[in-house]
């Protein structure tokens, strides 16, 4: 997968989160789990064009690994609302909670493939 297409399916996460937070319930626990997964996962796909500008390997690497985080934030909010059990669409949380350890895979591969290729 190419930087282009990573971005694109970022993106695309990103979206996918949005449906998934509007189909979250009204309440106060889902207004607050609504808010963080929509901070976090969003924060995935803007930091990766940071990324894409890092001034070294070193920032680069950084860069990646705070997008891993914000990645293993949203799987973690992701989880707590399969557990709270009051979402309506629990398909598109399935779904949603797949591409999330997809994109965790990714990352942790990428980082470890920088780390590697790093001078010592």
């Amino acid at each position: 997968m190419n930087r282009e297409e990573l971005e694109n399916r970022l993106i695309d996460f990103a979206g996918q989160i949005l449906r998934l937070s509007e189909a979250l319930p009204r309440t106060q626990g889902g207004s607050v789990l609504s808010a963080q997964l929509v901070r976090s996962s969003t924060s995935s796909a803007l930091n990766y064009g940071e990324a894409q500008s890092a001034e070294s390997s070193k920032d680069f690497i950084h860069k990646m690994q705070i997008i891993l985080k914000e990645l293993r934030e949203t799987l973690i909010c992701l989880k707590i609302i399969k557990k709270y059990g009051r979402m309506r669409q629990f398909e598109l949380l399935e779904d949603t909670i797949r591409e999330t350890n997809e994109l965790i895979s990714i990352f942790v591969k990428s980082i470890q493939t920088c780390k590697r290729r790093m001078p010592a």
